[in-house]
């Protein structure tokens, strides 16, 4: 999720493993923990030169299990040893830094899960990528309940039962809430497979759109084409779901390894178009819905890709961006029609 979401998380968690013996400090170091898995994000532009690559490596090896057991091991000691030096009367012990930081690095990636992009969090055993779906990479009715119980919490005496309560008060608002999302998908899915009696397709994908868990985009695959929809569930009829068309245009590139890398990327929810270059098309990850549903072009993850001598790479573009009335007419579906 987004870098707020996660440093809250990762905050929480310090506070849970040793916010009784160093008060605030416990939530800088746990936000500390649930900041270094998306670290990746400048780690891949420094070792790979192709941006293809460097987006793949996103959500990869760092926000691994394996990652979350090693990293916390390592900075486990290293803070030990920080607080031995200067107490003399260390007063926290090895495990309890090693548990603080496993939980701050593990939750990051497995909050990470819930949605679309994809966490592989079985690496470097295996690629696949995680991704459950059922809330939007920004959701301020999970993270605003969560900040403002910490924020509340750190004008109390690290000795305080309050300290404790409204700790308490925010993992469970923000779980009861990830639970909702969790029933909400698959209510919505069971809606959007019942408007599909007349498609024969090979997959389906529903996600929520970008700030709520109220507007839903679904995705599905034919032979032929995908198609998609959306469904809010403030509509009025639920049976009045309309389904559109995008071609694949896969034939338009041949395979090769960072084309197969945006394959694998996009979970084979991508479409190709041509430009005026020949060495340019435009690659849509069509896992993610569009700014406008009556246009299958204005897909909000979108980009061009330009062959350089074989070697495919994501080119700077001036992809049409969102226009305001564009987010009217998203508030305006949200409600319902």
């Amino acid at each position: 999720m987004d870098s707020i979401t996660q440093i809250v998380l990762g905050a929480a968690c310090g506070e849970a493993v040793l916010g009784k013996k160093l008060g605030n400090k416990a939530l800088l170091y746990g936000a500390l923990g649930g900041t270094i898995p998306d670290l990746d994000v400048f780690l891949g532009d420094f070792l790979f030169s192709n941006e293809i690559q460097s987006m793949a490596f996103h959500r990869g090896i760092m926000h691994s299990i394996f990652f979350a057991v090693f990293t916390s091991f390592v900075l486990g000691y290293l803070f030990y040893f920080i607080y031995s030096k200067k107490y003399l009367n260390n007063y926290i012990s090895q495990i309890e830094w090693i548990r603080l930081f496993f939980l701050s690095l593990s939750t990051h990636s497995l909050l990470d899960c819930f949605t679309a992009y994809g966490t592989q969090i079985f690496s470097p055993f295996s690629n696949y990528r995680v991704a459950f779906n059922n809330i939007s990479v920004v959701d301020p009715l999970y993270t605003l309940p969560f900040l403002i119980s910490l924020i509340l919490l750190m004008f109390f005496k690290r000795s305080s039962k309050l300290r404790s309560k409204l700790l308490k008060f925010g993992f469970i608002v923000s779980s009861v809430y990830m639970i909702f999302t969790l029933i909400n998908k698959n209510n919505v899915n069971n809606i959007f497979k019942s408007s599909l009696t007349d498609v024969d397709y090979i997959r389906f994908r529903s996600q929520p759109t970008i700030f709520n868990n109220i507007l839903w985009y679904g995705i599905v695959e034919t032979e032929s084409d995908y198609q998609y929809a959306f469904y809010s569930i403030l509509d009025s009829d639920e049976k009045n779901i309309k389904w559109r068309k995008i071609s694949k245009n896969h034939e338009l590139l041949s395979i090769n390894d960072n084309i197969q890398t945006l394959i694998w990327f996009s979970d084979g929810f991508y479409s190709f178009s041509p430009t005026e270059d020949k060495n340019k098309y435009i690659y849509r990850d069509l896992r993610y819905p569009m700014m406008d549903e009556n246009d299958p072009n204005s897909s909000i993850f979108s980009f061009i890709i330009k062959n350089d001598k074989g070697n495919w790479n994501i080119f700077p573009s001036n992809i049409k961006k969102p226009e305001k009335n564009n987010l009217i007419n998203f508030w305006n579906r949200l409600k319902g029609i």
